[in-house]
């Protein structure tokens, strides 16, 4: 779990990278619950998008957008 300590201390562009790499890792878990109807860790997905939420607070504090 990443904290938003941990977060501010990152540059914009290593902040938008993360970002992308959570939203991957979401849509991959997300697609393995649809195709085998079963998940072995559900907490997963849920720990992502808080931590993809604390990086896009961070982006926002710091005045930057998403868009690359």
């Amino acid at each position: 779990m990443l904290k938003a300590s941990e977060l501010k201390d990152q540059s914009v562009e290593e902040l938008r990278a993360i970002y992308h790499d959570l939203s991957k890792d979401i849509f991959q878990l997300k697609n393995e619950a649809r195709m085998t109807r079963k998940m072995e860790t559900p907490h997963l997905v849920r720990d992502k998008k808080r931590d993809r939420a604390r990086v896009l607070t961070v982006l926002r504090q710091k005045g930057a957008s998403l868009t690359i």
